[in-house]
């Protein structure tokens, strides 16, 4: 068996290993500065030191530290300097982070954060089939590390993933029926997950947002974002939810919300709710990952392709249990997924006689819904 892998990500760290170990086995070290002058004795250390069983991914290195660690074997993944973002992270974004320099009262200032300078560059090098080696391998390590963050965040949790349309309009019922959903789930003990944007995505992470706040907080944020019910243009849009931001602000109590977007559809923004937010260049990556880490379940609301593809990615992982056993899938709107869109009577034949379509639910029902998802918890 391999033995199991060290992840540091501090020096403190890093000279207690030295301190313990002749050789650091089996160690990744991620994101450290070994430049500074007051670290030379620790660089010195590491210069005595065989690194053939070191990983170092994004780390700084005097020149000399560098030649000793390639020369001795150790694998080394630099950070590629030059980019409005950075390939090697240790932890997901955060709204602050994304929307640094978006000024509420000038909601045009949009256009110079830092979501919106990724996503240029993400247009101006190829999009997604026409970008270079350098570039594309500069978007893998970045979403390898996302990867990485992600997979702490959900460790331990019960993750359940609401999928839904972009274009829901935050003043249709169906949009604070998701909010509501969100909201019990969230107050009952799980991580709320969706695809980070817009619509049934922002519902999402508006209703766990206000879990810790009286029921009546989510009638007024509905009232403040109906002015703007539509995410384009992202200006008015983002806004108004920067609004129920400052009316209700984050505290230590407030829960934790995944978003998983794509600059792949940069052209939405992430949206304000999401406290965690992993966002990825590979869509594929990204939609698979987002399905995986909903062990829990997932609730599928009206939606078109995306959220259909998503339906069929989901019963492929319960049909197959490629990521243990399967958890419950809740159709919301009954006429939608059995008339409209009719995926249940095509999930019900390719999944006769197995097990995950007990684990079917169909409702028009916001607590019916919850009700599925708790329920299989607790079995």
């Amino acid at each position: 068996m391999n033995e199991t892998l060290i992840e540091i990500s501090d020096i403190d760290h890093l000279i207690e290993l030295l301190d313990d170990h002749a050789r650091l086995n089996n160690v990744v070290a991620h994101g450290l500065d070994l430049t500074c002058d007051e670290l030379a004795p620790v660089a010195e250390r590491l210069l005595a030191t065989n690194l053939d069983a070191l990983t170092l991914i994004g780390c700084k290195m005097t020149a000399p530290l560098l030649l000793h660690a390639v020369t001795t074997g150790a694998v080394v993944f630099p950070q590629i300097d030059g980019l409005p973002y950075r390939t090697t992270r240790r932890t997901l974004y955060r709204v602050d982070e994304l929307y640094r320099g978006f000024d509420p009262a000038a909601p045009e200032t949009y256009h110079d954060t830092v979501d919106a300078a990724v996503y240029r560059h993400w247009v101006n090098t190829g999009r997604a089939v026409e970008a270079d080696i350098r570039e594309s391998l500069a978007r893998r390590l970045h979403d390898h590390s996302i990867t990485d963050a992600l997979d702490d965040v959900v460790k331990g949790e019960r993750v359940v993933a609401i999928m839904g349309g972009h274009s829901l309009s935050r003043t249709a019922p169906g949009y604070a029926q998701v909010a509501t959903m969100a909201r019990q789930l969230t107050r009952s003990g799980h991580l709320l997950a969706s695809g980070g944007g817009p619509g049934a995505m922002e519902a999402t992470h508006l209703g766990a947002w206000l879990a810790n706040h009286p029921d009546a907080a989510l009638a007024e944020s509905l009232d403040l974002l109906s002015s703007a019910p539509l995410y384009h243009p992202p200006e008015p849009w983002l806004a108004t939810a920067f609004a129920v931001r400052e009316r209700f602000p984050a505290n230590a109590d407030t829960p934790v919300s995944l978003g998983v977007p794509t600059w792949l559809y940069g052209h939405e923004p992430p949206n304000a709710f999401a406290t965690h937010i992993a966002k990825y260049f590979a869509n594929s990556v990204r939609e698979d990952g987002l399905l995986t880490v909903a062990t829990s379940g997932i609730i599928f609301t009206p939606g078109s392709a995306g959220t259909v593809q998503e339906v069929f990615q989901d019963a492929t992982q319960n049909h197959y249990e490629t990521v243990g056993d399967p958890s419950p899938m809740v159709f919301f709107g009954t006429e939608f997924w059995t008339e409209q869109v009719p995926v249940i009577d095509v999930l019900r034949r390719v999944g006769a006689g197995r097990r995950w379509l007990d684990l079917i639910t169909i409702t028009d029902d916001e607590t019916a819904a919850v009700q599925a998802i708790e329920n299989h918890v607790r079995s």
